[in-house]
């Protein structure tokens, strides 16, 4: 019978994913040696791309004021995502008046008059799904969830370590440059579209323009697809081949409520978790497991919780995951989104395949089964991302 992991266990079992490239790296390697053999890479035209290629077509950056509440930061999210493709935010950034705040991790990004050059805003950071999950979390007082949700946004940034930082990205940056930052845990940067600091290149703490946009993973990898004629002997590897499968997942049972999930998901920093079939009664369903081999049958991600009002909110914490992942796309948020299905993927999976997947159906990462549904691991962006990254790096080195 399958047991539920310790706090310990399940640090352990997280801090083993740090290791996973260092493990990898000869793997990788003789791979795509392999794979040249039989196919010829053609980087060099990927390579002259910057950062500014990728956000052509990107909309103005969207942000809350820091003394918007939870609540209105949540309904910011889900109007922007009505208003383009359903489930497409997971992150806004807060703007401060300038001089009043040190930004996450000692940024100072500001948005400045284009013509005077005055500053008018400074972003102090960047909440996420993961981290209104984590302010959320814990709560079990009757009225404690109203107040969660009056909360100030400001008192919620950095509640999560990728919140502690907010970095900018010159639009000058190299794509390679740019897939080195965000293959290591960094979801998303804000670019300036007119940058007022020259000479740069790379990730910045300190910008001045007057207007930024976002540019996340999930930009990448789509850039990965539109380029995919000169990645093409990359793309058609398997995830195997790439060593782009996470052999380690923590899941949540089928019977775990809502409530527990979003403690066990705060703890472990997780944006989301496969739900597994419950083994028994006897199961603790308040914890993550490990769900090696065990069948898959739905995910429960952080980003759901935006599509929830604050009285569905409420209603919704007692029922058990598989119940609030089933109930979700009738919300409005999601009522015009098409049908949901699990996203997985095999070993045997090609890379291209892998990434259709995750730009078709907007998730961050892709569950690894086998022909039974039991679960194997997971492909993330962030393992796209440096698969992608390193085969590139080995090709032209």
């Amino acid at each position: 019978m399958m047991t539920s992991l310790s706090a310990s266990s399940q640090f352990l079992l997280r801090l083993s994913f740090n290791f996973k490239p260092f493990v990898c790296l000869l793997t990788r390697t003789q791979n795509l040696h392999a794979m040249q053999s039989s196919n010829r890479l053609n980087p060099s035209r990927l390579i002259d791309f910057t950062v500014k290629d990728l956000t052509v077509d990107k909309l103005r950056l969207i942000e809350v004021p820091d003394n918007a509440t939870l609540a209105d930061a949540l309904n910011a999210m889900s109007l922007f995502c009505i208003k383009l493709v359903a489930n497409r935010v997971r992150a806004v950034p807060v703007a401060a008046v300038p001089g009043q705040w040190l930004g996450a991790g000692g940024s100072m990004i500001v948005e400045s008059d284009k013509e005077t050059g005055r500053v008018k805003k400074q972003y102090i950071g960047m909440v996420t799904m993961l981290d209104v999950v984590a302010h959320i979390a814990g709560n079990e007082e009757e009225n404690g969830l109203d107040k969660k949700m009056a909360a100030h946004v400001s008192s919620i940034i950095g509640h999560c370590p990728e919140g502690r930082s907010l970095w900018s990205l010159n639009p000058n940056t190299s794509i390679m440059d740019c897939m080195e930052i965000l293959s290591k845990g960094i979801h998303r940067v804000l670019v300036p579209l007119d940058s007022n600091v020259e000479n740069t290149s790379g990730p910045e703490l300190v910008e001045s323009a007057s207007a930024y946009t976002m540019l996340t993973q999930m930009d990448l990898v789509s850039f990965f697809l539109d380029q995919s004629s000169h990645l093409q002997a990359i793309l058609s590897c398997t995830v195997t081949d790439l060593s782009a499968v996470n052999d380690n997942v923590l899941a949540i049972t089928s019977q775990a409520r809502v409530k527990d999930a979003v403690k066990c998901m705060s703890m472990a920093m997780l944006n989301a978790v496969p739900i597994v079939e419950a083994s028994s009664d006897e199961e603790d369903h308040t914890q993550l497991v490990d769900g090696k081999n065990r069948r898959v049958v739905g995910t429960f991600s952080a980003s759901d919780l935006k599509g929830c009002n604050l009285a569905t909110l409420r209603s919704w914490l007692p029922l058990n995951a598989l119940e609030f992942a089933e109930k979700i796309p009738r919300t409005p948020l999601f009522a015009s989104a098409p049908a949901r299905e699990l996203v997985t993927c095999h070993v045997t999976s090609t890379l291209v395949q892998v990434i259709r997947m995750a730009t078709t159906r907007r998730v961050h990462r892709v569950w690894v089964v086998d022909k039974n549904d039991g679960l194997q691991g997971l492909v993330s962006l962030t393992d796209i991302i440096a698969a992608v990254r390193a085969a590139i790096s080995t090709s032209t080195s």
